[in-house]
């Protein structure tokens, strides 16, 4: 038995039985007398039902998951370089990517759904999530940033090449004459609607960060219950047992003393008699 096996069974099995399954191999370890293999296999954790369909596209060898965390190092490589117009086209691929393969998935609940978005989000924006994805080991997702490559894009001018307007030539013929003040208001108010967007988004955020450490929490909190009645109910199962043989010992005594009690009352009537 080693860690990386058990470990890929357990992520790979049914998530309805991944406690009682963990809990087994962790003692199988332990009997085999290695306890710190044991301590390993049970600190593994359950993981969320948006992370075990995220696990169950890398066991699928899914070209769209190794896709997209690709994808992620080249959103981070556009942000460093601070390419406006690269990272545009590659959040718009993003988007469409994560949107394929939610559709390509099995019917889920809306709840469901909006997690598994959120962890494929995660995994183009976060590189260690990406890791443990592909290797089909993802428990949960923390809060993720991901909104910062929306904000900087929208922040980034396009580069288009043009010299700055007061570089121009004079000999150009002027451009059209626009209406800087209904732009500017309307750019303002692209602004304001981002901003606004962006705080809603992030409000959300949070409470689902606060309702998945919760969630985490009390899953932990059920395992551990769960570990405490297996332990339970296998003392029961030894104390019946031995309450059986004790039983089975008594039934034996007893019919002994019948037999010696029933003996000794016929030899003290047959000493009765022969006075």
């Amino acid at each position: 038995m080693d860690f990386d096996t058990v470990a890929g069974e357990l992520y790979g099995g049914d998530l309805a039985e991944f406690v009682s399954a963990r809990n087994k191999a962790a003692k199988a370890a332990k009997a085999e007398g290695d306890a710190e293999l044991a301590k390993r296999i049970q600190q593994l954790r359950k993981p969320t039902t948006a992370a075990a369909i995220v696990n169950g596209l890398a066991r699928d060898d899914s070209d769209q998951l190794r896709e997209l965390a690709e994808l992620g190092a080249e959103l981070r490589d556009a942000h460093t370089r601070l390419a406006g117009d690269e990272l545009r086209a590659l959040t718009r691929r993003r988007g469409e990517l994560v949107r394929r393969i939610l559709h390509e998935l099995p019917s889920m609940s809306d709840t469901v759904s909006r997690e598994v978005e959120a962890t494929l989000e995660a995994v183009a924006a976060e590189p260690d999530t990406a890791a443990l994805a592909l290797a089909g080991r993802l428990t949960s997702v923390a809060h993720q940033d991901t909104d910062q490559w929306f904000s900087l894009a929208a922040s980034v001018p396009p580069a288009t090449g043009k010299r700055p307007r007061k570089l121009v030539d004079k000999a150009e013929p002027a451009e059209p004459k626009r209406d800087h003040r209904r732009e500017e208001e309307e750019r303002a108010r692209a602004r304001a609607e981002r901003e606004r967007l962006r705080k809603e988004a992030a409000e959300r955020d949070k409470e689902r960060a606060v309702a998945e450490r919760d969630l985490v929490r009390t899953e932990r909190a059920a395992e551990q219950a769960t570990a405490r009645v297996d332990d339970l109910r296998e003392r029961l199962a030894e104390a019946e047992e031995r309450a059986g043989r004790a039983k089975a010992e008594f039934e034996t005594a007893k019919a002994a003393f019948d037999e010696a009690d029933a003996a000794a009352a016929a030899a003290r009537k047959a000493a009765d008699a022969a006075r």
